[in-house]
């Protein structure tokens, strides 16, 4: 294997201090022992799937293409991007009262508030060094996960919207127009919510049509989220139907997310990435294969190339298969590195999909955004 060069690194951003966050045990992500079983699960959103993330890039076969980088954490007054001073307080409160669940499934016990400060402190890092010259791709290895965090409203295991923060960055450092994609089984609903009314961010969501779960999570994911104001028509989302899987993922971003970027034009794109969307995720139900997230990496290499002279963001969010969503995750990045030969084969390999179902629905997304979104009629 040919030794890469240095435009072809991936500069990782880690802290250790993030496995600190313990998410306790229970039915699921309840926390709720019921009483009756032998075995309490961890909490799906738990260190060992970061351990395994973090030691398929330090022994796997992509380790020569890694930069690693020291994380830190975000200061209070860095987090005012984003969030409200009213949350953030409430966080600050929860911590310094021995924890409170926040919402359904989220839990902010002792130690969680550090490892959080932790998360966007590190993501925050990895966007200033893009910014500031040191290397065109970066990706912010944290936890917790961000993407459901809202400017006054934790959701879906996130307490804080690291990518949020770093899109906040970038705007700030001069960027014109940043390009979001998420690809977590969830609807990315923090940056959308963060970014709803403005025309600099183009917010993209490919996600499990999975509708509101609740307070927490009023937003819908559907496709008439598509903005307010001067943001009307930046926030694309791409309800999927469950079983998608690899070729259904394909055909979206060629048909979806690739003619939307290249009408947008954006001088830096941040990839939100979550294993969830995987064929074997407990809390997804998609489909995705290794070769799946190779493609999708490959074709976000591509449009960073051709759109912000290669300037990339990766921020982890989901992926709860402690296995599988390692081994996703490497391919992922082999796809962003646009490696020859595949790096790694896939020990689960195949699982079923039809392809029909999905393409008739993203047909149909394609044809009410042409119709409704101006900035894609004549895309």
């Amino acid at each position: 294997m040919a030794l890469p060069s240095s435009n072809n690194l991936i500069h990782v951003f880690w802290h250790e201090g993030m496995l600190k966050h313990d998410t306790g045990k229970g039915v699921f992500d309840t926390g709720m022992d019921p009483g009756f079983l032998d075995v309490l699960e961890k909490h799906p959103e738990n260190a060992d799937r970061v351990k395994n993330m973090l030691s398929i890039l330090k022994r796997g076969p992509i380790s020569p293409f890694i930069s690693w980088h020291q994380g830190r954490p975000a200061l209070i007054s860095e987090l005012l991007s984003f969030h409200t001073q009213e949350y953030v307080n409430e966080l600050i409160e929860a911590d310094r009262t021995g924890g409170k669940e926040l919402c359904g499934g989220t839990f902010l016990n002792p130690g969680s508030w550090d490892a959080a400060l932790l998360a966007a402190g590190s993501t925050l890092s990895a966007m200033k060094h893009i910014i500031d010259g040191h290397g065109k791709i970066a990706y912010a290895l944290v936890r917790p996960p961000g993407h459901h965090a809202q400017p006054a409203q934790a959701d879906g295991y996130c307490f804080l919207n690291n990518a949020g923060l770093a899109v906040q960055l970038a705007l700030d450092g001069g960027c014109r127009k940043v390009a979001v994609l998420d690809i977590d089984v969830h609807y990315g609903n923090g940056a959308a919510e963060g970014f709803y009314h403005s025309d600099k961010v183009l917010t993209i969501s490919l996600h499990m049509n999975h509708g509101s779960w609740g307070p927490s999570h009023p937003q819908g994911g559907t496709i008439d989220e598509l903005g307010e104001g001067e943001g009307f028509g930046y926030n694309l989302n791409i309800p999927l139907p469950n079983g998608t899987g690899d070729k259904g993922y394909g055909y979206a971003m060629q048909h979806l997310v690739v003619p939307a970027i290249e009408k947008f034009e954006p001088d830096m794109m941040v990839l939100v990435v979550g294993q969830d969307s995987s064929a074997f995720d407990p809390n997804g139900r998609q489909c995705l294969t290794m070769e799946g997230y190779r493609e999708i990496g490959r074709t976000v290499r591509g449009m960073s190339n051709k759109y912000s002279n290669g300037r990339l963001l990766i921020v982890q969010e989901g992926g709860y298969h402690v296995t599988y969503a390692a081994y996703c995750l490497h391919t992922a990045l082999e796809g962003v590195l646009n490696v020859a030969e595949p790096l790694l084969s896939d020990p689960i390999a195949y699982y079923p999909e039809d392809e029909s179902f999905s393409t008739k629905v993203i047909e149909a997304i394609k044809k009410y955004q042409k119709e409704v979104v101006p900035f894609l009629k004549d895309a």
